[in-house]
């Protein structure tokens, strides 16, 4: 361990004064190891789930840690107007883009925003960008696959009932969801989660109320008017403006950040990652402001390198590495395994009564269709701010059977994700189960009046075309990118990237592709916990 914190707050500041006037610097440093480097024991590049519980725990160990987050934070202000909302927005609804990525495009000033799309080959992605990674855009949803799933997509070596007795529950106390209580399901904000639940029930299918990672209290105030309207009047992806949602900057980051020992490097995008012999790694970065703009260039050495930068993030940097030469025993697996999560959104149009389909949130409810003779799949019920009155919304969640991988370009210098359907139809079994769970619901509650349509789509958001360059694509839009450094094969069954010492994987790129039919964050952050205490007790503690 270093003597001295290296990224003490106010040594930072001073470093990044002078950063801002365009200087490189290196603070002195017995163990620094280039005249241009600056030293710490650990680095952790993202700040989601992953990197969250790496941090936290490093930091506990007391190893000195910095977190490199490529986004700003996002506290949430007495005034509550952190965040855009989808009525009003503005730079700070998409990262680094001059016009909205969800729902219809609105042109608004390049800025540092909390929600990044990715237009890939077949599928655009979004990925969430600040302090806290894709917690300050997801649903909240905290759901453990059971045991037949997990293992249909995770090594048998891999134990299930650890996990469940061990690493789900450490998770949970931390994040502490809960279910959304009866009387706020109760009122007319909700009436679309008591439909969903009332339309399972008919069609004898399990459902449950879900674990959310939501402050239920301040939703109460919402309701009561003392915190402005934000979960209850369907805003989400762009964040909660009264501060309802249990983010990692909230808790986890928090906490790792209390220990003393972890530090947080906002606003700073990696660009490579290289080894240093004898000595650990080289992260290379720049440091950007609100706008974008390039204010200095850095390398950082560490002794450990934990990468948690996201599906995308983490198996750019190393098919990059692989590819470059920079880490050039990395395996073949590398950049491979990438899937969907097996998502897919329904819209069922044509109820005679009320909906509120844009009302109530983030998440509330689940049907389990885990027998559905066409594959596994989850309805999860959530609002979509501007769906029609009567309808109602929901989110597939399958075992996707078509995967993705990555490609470095030497010519454009650049990695890209490539999906392999060349029709961007998506991935037929998941749609077929998915369409299977949906007719089986509706014939069930049809009456002499009312037949409702389904309209079901491969991705997590509404469907539109989608301008490329100058090319419009029906890509398919991705909001749980899993793989490209998958858990026994590029890495061992604890992240450790096989063929590197003190190098390791803590995120969703571990995942091969799935979660088991159950959104994903609850199992990314419970295998972090499994990583990171073998990791702490066999090659740092």
């Amino acid at each position: 361990m270093l003597n001295n914190k290296f990224y003490n707050r106010r040594r930072f500041l001073q470093t990044a004064a002078l950063f801002s006037a365009g200087l490189t610097t290196s603070l002195a440093n017995p163990r620094r190891t280039n005249a241009q480097d600056d030293s710490v024991e650990a680095v952790v590049i993202g700040s989601g789930f992953g990197g969250a519980v790496a941090a936290l725990r490093l930091g506990q160990a007391g190893i000195d840690t910095l977190i490199i987050e490529r986004g700003r934070r996002w506290p949430i202000t007495s005034a509550q107007n952190t965040f855009a909302t989808y009525r009003n927005p503005d730079g700070r609804a998409a990262w680094l883009s001059p016009k909205t990525v969800l729902f219809d495009e609105v042109p608004i000033d390049v800025y540092t925003g909390v929600l990044e799309r990715k237009d890939e080959n077949g599928v655009s992605v979004y990925c969430g960008a600040g302090v806290g990674g894709g917690s300050l855009v997801y649903n909240g949803v905290t759901y453990q696959p059971p045991r037949e799933l997990f293992y249909k997509v995770f090594p048998k070596t891999i134990n299930y009932d650890e996990m469940d007795r061990v690493y789900y529950p450490r998770v949970h106390s931390i994040i502490n969801p809960a279910p959304i209580p009866q009387d706020i399901l109760a009122t007319d904000y909700y009436l679309a989660t008591r439909l969903f639940l009332q339309q399972a029930a008919v069609a004898g299918l399990p459902s449950r109320l879900l674990d959310i990672a939501v402050d239920w209290n301040i939703v109460r105030q919402e309701i009561n008017g003392t915190k402005v309207p934000s979960a209850i009047i369907g805003e989400n992806w762009y964040g909660l403006n009264s501060g309802a949602r249990k983010s990692l900057d909230r808790n986890y980051l928090t906490q790792a950040e209390q220990t003393g020992h972890v530090d947080i490097l906002p606003l700073h995008i990696v660009t490579e990652i290289s080894e240093v012999p004898g000595y650990g790694y080289r992260v290379a970065c720049t440091q950007i402001n609100e706008s974008g703009e390039i204010i200095a260039t850095k390398t950082i050495t560490c002794k450990y390198l934990f990468l948690a930068a996201g599906s995308m993030g983490t198996s750019r940097l190393l098919v990059k590495a692989k590819a470059t030469g920079t880490l050039p025993r990395l395996n073949d697996y590398i950049g491979l395994d990438w899937g969907t999560n097996g998502d897919t959104l329904t819209i069922r149009l044509g109820f005679p009564q009320p909906t509120h389909p844009g009302l109530g949130g983030p998440a509330t409810a689940g049907i389990q269709y885990f027998d559905n003779p066409l594959g596994p799949i989850s309805l999860l019920s959530f609002p979509i701010w501007n769906a029609p009155e009567g309808s109602l919304v929901s989110l597939g969640i399958g075992i996707p059977s078509v995967k993705g991988r990555f490609n470095y370009d030497s010519t454009t210098g650049l990695v890209k994700l490539k999906w392999p359907d060349s029709n961007n139809s998506g991935d037929p079994k998941v749609l077929k189960a998915a369409e299977f769970a949906s007719r089986l619901i509706n014939r069930k509650n049809a009456t002499s009046i009312s037949q409702p349509q389904t309209n079901i789509t491969m991705g997590s958001y509404p469907q539109r075309k989608i301008r490329i360059t100058d090319q419009v694509s029906d890509n398919i839009p991705v909001s749980h990118p899993l793989g490209g450094a998958v858990l026994g094969k590029a890495c061992d069954l604890y992240g450790r990237v096989i063929g590197y010492r003190g190098l390791y994987v803590v995120d969703s790129a571990l995942i091969p592709g799935s979660t088991g039919a159950t959104s994903p964050s609850f199992t990314i952050a419970a295998l972090a916990e499994r990583c990171m205490e073998r990791i702490l007790a066999e090659d740092i503690g």
